[in-house]
């Protein structure tokens, strides 16, 4: 810009127009133009303090803004905002601008303009700022973007081995290791590692918007998965997303990402890994090399900024690293039953048909309704169908059907008398197979609901003194026809003295003796 201040002093002093040319680094026309605009204007030095040089160029040569004000200018935030969808170019949004400039009779920007004012709009948009960051206050995670191969012996195909990264943004002390998957298993793992190698957590972990942490998130609301949140609480520390199609939100990362992708995963480009642990050791001895290597601009390195500033600033590690736990949903059966992985294990029969939350840890089964913990159990490994049955969570009836035995039959009928006891083991010693009598054993005992406990002792008694071997038919009729209610020895005199009552004789004669009237 020229310097029309610097002209109109130096000529106040009465120095040539050349060498005022020569001092300003302007034509000489230029400096003859503004002496000459400046005399016209009465602009004279000293000039008040206030104007600038734009002030002064303004006022010597006032702009025609006529027209640049009969041109129609777009809306620039609509224009980047439709340059993030594929395919869109500037040539095709500056086509769509002058349709509309033509439908609203108004001139449009040339194309090369269009394209000049949107490069001045995305400059200022990108604006950045520094952002001093505090010692031990977060960590940023995310996956390295190009993978890493390792060779399966057996078929010599290439597995991809994909790089965690997590740094430490105030020292910039960084953390690598090699996984077969991005999964959740893999993730919660990386973490783990991550804060044994740090030897300590920060106050915030943010990652990417990945699914394996984040449910769902937008400017308004975040859901972080369920399970990362338990790590979260588990380190005593706070998950904060980075937004969508931000990566300046975690630059720390991002920029290790690219720095680690030159120092071990093109270094290592040439070499051959036949296992994920050889790979790791390798780029543990990598990772500690560019942990110690100096920093460009100041002095020092990661390492010595790490141990000396922030490593006192981490929280501590808790006593047990955190088990990886995964949720699910399931409905409880009619057999008050839920299935994890095809294997079944039992529910409360009052949540029957509700839907409950499960937590899947690598040893137990943790059973939630509404967040209150109803039941766990062992998790079953091997052959699928198995079940893990808990005879409290059963209904009445079901739990005495489950206790169906020969001992607890026996107990049962003990209970009641030692005639009743008798019965039962003939019962069960009539069949071939055990429990081919439970029916019966059970029909038995249940009559005492119905006769009374004294009833069926004396039934019981009254069916063994028939049989040795007495069934639940038997001891039912007796029930029903009162035969137990009737003593023995009143039944014997009865019977006694109704045969001599009712006794037919036969005579003599009927065995082919002869009547002593026929002597």
């Amino acid at each position: 810009m020229t310097q029309y201040r610097e002209i109109l002093r130096l000529h106040s002093q009465g120095i040539s127009q050349r060498s005022i040319a020569r001092s300003c680094q302007c034509s000489r026309d230029r400096v003859s133009q503004v002496i000459t605009k400046a005399a016209t204007s009465k602009i004279c030095w000293p000039l008040d303090p206030k104007i600038t040089d734009p002030d002064l160029e303004q006022l010597l040569f006032p702009k025609n803004i006529s027209r640049k004000s009969s041109r129609r200018y777009p809306d620039y935030a609509y224009i980047d905002k439709e340059m993030m969808r594929n395919g869109v170019t500037l040539k095709l949004l500056w086509k769509e601008f002058c349709e509309e400039c033509h439908q609203a009779q108004a001139l449009p920007l040339m194309y090369s303009q269009f394209c000049f004012h949107y490069r001045e709009f995305v400059e200022k948009k990108r604006a950045t700022m520094h952002i001093p960051r505090k010692p031990g206050e977060q960590i940023e995670v995310d996956w390295a973007g190009n993978p890493a191969r390792v060779v399966d012996r057996d078929t010599g195909e290439f597995i991809p081995a994909y790089i965690f990264v997590g740094v430490l943004p105030f020292s910039m002390y960084a953390y690598a290791e090699a996984f077969p998957s991005t999964d959740m298993e893999s993730w919660i793992t990386a973490h783990n590692h991550m804060y044994r190698f740090f030897g300590g957590a920060a106050r915030m972990l943010i990652p990417d918007n990945l699914k394996t942490g984040v449910d769902r998130s937008n400017w308004y609301t975040l859901q972080i998965n369920r399970t990362y949140h338990e790590l979260a609480e588990h380190f005593n520390t706070a998950v904060i997303p980075a937004r969508v199609r931000k990566p300046k939100d975690k630059p720390s990362v991002e920029g290790t990402v690219g720095n680690l992708s030159t120092w071990i995963t093109a270094v290592l480009r040439n070499q051959k890994f036949f296992s994920f642990t050889e790979l790791n050791n390798e780029i543990r001895l990598r990772l500690d090399a560019f942990n110690q290597k100096p920093f460009q601009k100041r002095e020092s390195c990661r390492l010595s900024v790490f141990l000396d500033e922030e490593k006192s600033f981490l929280l501590p590690l808790p006593a047990k690293p955190y088990e990886l736990a995964q949720w699910k949903q399931a409905t409880v059966q009619a057999n008050y039953h839920i299935a994890i992985e095809k294997r079944f294990y039992s529910v409360p029969y009052e949540y029957i048909k509700q839907k409950v939350d499960v937590r899947v840890t690598k040893d137990m089964i943790e059973v939630f309704y509404h967040d209150n913990r109803i039941c766990s159990h062992r998790r079953l490994h091997g052959r699928i169908g198995q079940y893990s049955t808990v005879e409290a969570h059963m209904p009445e009836d079901h739990q005495k059907y489950f206790n169906w035995n020969k001992e607890n039959f026996i107990n049962w009928a003990e209970k009641i008398g030692t005639h009743t006891a008798t019965a039962v083991k003939s019962i069960l010693n009539s069949f071939k197979v055990e429990q081919q009598g439970y029916k019966s054993c059970m029909g038995l005992l249940k009559l005492a609901d119905k006769y009374s406990l004294v009833r069926l002792e004396d039934a019981c008694e009254k069916a063994l003194t028939y049989t040795p071997r007495p069934s639940y038919k038997m001891i039912h009729n007796i029930l029903v026809t009162g035969q137990d209610k009737i003593p023995a020895s009143t039944k014997t005199k009865e019977s006694a003295s109704t045969e001599e009552s009712y006794a037919f004789v036969r005579g003599a004669a009927y065995y082919g003796g002869k009547h002593h009237d026929d002597k």
